[in-house]
C-alpha cells in the first residue's frame, strides 16, 4: 500500500505498470480507485497506471475540509508533481470527471488527452439535490447501511443490478459501499455544492477527449455527455450498453475497447505530427 501527502493531505495511491505514456484514474463519489481494477489490469503491460483515492475516501485521509472541486484538483495535479509526472492522459468518473475538466482547462500543460466517463459540466440538477441532501442527512444519522439500496440504484444499471449471474459482484460493491465512514457525508456534500463549467470555457480544451457514458446512467444522464460533446471541440462519445453510472465496473471490456481505440488513434496522431 502507498501513500504520499500531496496539497496537504494522506493520499492513497497505486503506481503500476512501465511505458512511455501515463494514464492517471481518478474515481467517482463514493467508491476509491478499486473501480478502475479492470483497466488497470487491461493498461498496465502497455503504460505507467496510475490511480488514486480522493481525501476523505476509500483509503485516503479523512481531512475536515477541501471537498469542493477546486481544492481535489489541486489534491490530484499535487500527486502527479510528487510522482513526477509532468504529463498524462487523465480519465475521470463521475466526481473525477469534474476533476479533470478542470485540470484540462486550467494546466493544459500537463494534460495529453481526457477521458471523462459518467460525469457533466453542469451543476447538481436542482430536481436531484433534495434527495441527495436528505440521504446524506441519512448517512449522518445511520450511517450507509441505511442507504444502500437506493444508493445502489443511482450508481448501476438495471442490467447489473437484475443480472442473477453478477450476484457476487453485486456484493462486494454493497461492501465497498457501506464500507464508508460517515464523513463520506463532506464529499457528497462538495459534489451537490460543485459549480458548473461554462460552454465557452469548455470550448477552451485543445486535448483530445474520449466520452465514455453508460445507456442507462440515471445519476448523470447520457444528454450530459451529449451536451459534453457539443461544447468540447472535437470529441468523441461512446455509449456504453447495459451500463449505469459504474460503466468501468458493469461493462469493463467495452470501456477497455473504448479506451484503446481511443488511445491508439491519439498515439497514431502524435506520431504522424512528429
Amino acid at each position: 500500500m502507498s501513500y504520499l501527502t500531496a496539497n496537504g493531505v494522506k493520499l492513497y495511491y497505486e503506481d503500476t505498470g512501465k511505458g512511455a505514456e501515463t494514464i492517471v484514474f481518478s474515481h467517482g463519489l463514493l467508491w476509491s480507485a478499486r473501480m478502475f481494477a479492470d483497466q488497470i489490469q487491461h493498461l498496465k503491460d502497455r503504460y505507467r497506471v496510475i490511480a488514486y483515492d480522493h481525501r476523505g475516501q476509500g483509503r485516503s485521509e479523512v481531512a475536515p475540509d477541501g471537498y469542493d472541486m477546486d481544492t481535489l484538483s489541486a489534491d490530484a495535479l499535487a500527486l502527479m508533481d510528487a510522482l513526477g509526472v509532468d504529463r498524462c492522459h487523465f480519465a475521470g468518473l463521475s466526481m473525477g470527471g469534474f476533476v479533470a475538466l478542470r485540470l484540462a482547462i486550467r494546466h493544459p500543460e500537463r494534460i495529453q488527452s481526457l477521458i471523462l466517463m459518467e460525469t457533466t459540466a453542469q451543476p447538481e440538477p436542482a430536481e436531484n439535490v433534495p434527495r441527495y441532501r436528505m440521504l446524506n442527512t441519512i448517512v449522518k444519522l445511520l450511517g450507509t447501511r441505511a442507504v444502500k439500496k437506493p444508493v445502489m440504484k443511482i450508481m448501476f444499471s438495471q442490467a447489473f443490478l437484475l443480472d442473477p449471474d453478477r450476484k457476487a459482484q453485486r456484493q462486494y460493491w454493497e461492501k465497498e459501499l457501506t464500507g464508508n465512514k460517515r464523513s463520506i457525508t463532506r464529499a457528497v456534500q462538495g459534489v451537490i455544492d460543485r459549480e458548473g463549467v461554462p460552454p465557452k470555457t469548455l470550448a477552451t480544451i485543445q486535448c483530445p477527449t474520449l466520452i465514455i457514458v453508460g445507456e442507462q446512467d440515471v445519476a448523470t444522464v447520457p444528454a450530459k455527455s451529449e451536451y459534453l460533446r457539443e461544447h468540447i471541440p472535437g470529441s468523441r462519445l461512446v455509449r456504453i450498453p447495459n451500463a449505469g453510472h459504474s460503466s468501468s465496473v458493469e461493462e469493463p471490456e467495452a470501456v477497455n475497447k473504448a479506451i484503446d481505440d481511443f488511445l491508439t488513434r491519439y498515439l497514431s496522431e502524435e506520431t504522424q505530427i512528429q
